[in-house]
């Protein structure tokens, strides 16, 4: 039996054991999916989702807090073999979770072409944006902007609002 309160993952056949997602950690990723999910809808360009989910890039099992799945023209996924990439993904790090986010799951999706990956972090209020070609991330603390097709507008995603007051 699973201990009640641990979340588990392999990834590069180490095995992560982290805590449960609290309190804090849901509500930020759950203010990201109301911004992120209604622009993916509008400009049809997938499905916005949340673990967990067992996607599998190269061999490698992932459980992304949140991610967005390109719409490629074959219709809604049924499984999640069907998924073979992704749009974005989104990981609200801390303390115990910081190393596999940065260390582990980062270059995955840089190896994997995932066009966007972004950190939440929790403690300092910011996001740092990694493409698959940096080798440092991009550090946002103000005003988050998204395009993923240059042909429509960009998503604006205000920090402040994502984060809340710090008494929230």
């Amino acid at each position: 039996m699973i201990p009640f309160g641990k979340r588990y993952e392999v990834l590069d056949g180490e095995l992560f054991v982290t805590p449960a997602p609290g309190w804090a950690h849901q509500e930020v990723l759950a203010r990201l999916f109301s911004f992120i999910d209604p622009y993916v809808k509008q400009y049809g360009l997938g499905w916005t989702l949340w673990s967990p989910a067992d996607l599998e890039f190269s061999g490698h099992r992932l459980q992304p807090d949140l991610f967005v799945v390109p719409d490629m023209g074959t219709g809604k996924p049924r499984t999640w073999q069907d998924v073979k990439t992704l749009l974005l993904s989104v990981e609200a790090s801390s303390p115990t979770t910081a190393r596999a986010d940065r260390l582990k799951k980062r270059p995955i999706y840089q190896k994997t072409a995932v066009p966007e990956y972004w950190i939440v972090d929790l403690d300092s209020r910011l996001v740092e944006r990694w493409r698959p070609d940096d080798e440092r991330p991009e550090v946002i603390a103000e005003v988050l902007e998204w395009q993923p097709k240059p042909a429509i507008p960009p998503l604006r995603i205000p920090l402040a609002e994502v984060f809340g007051s710090e008494t929230d």
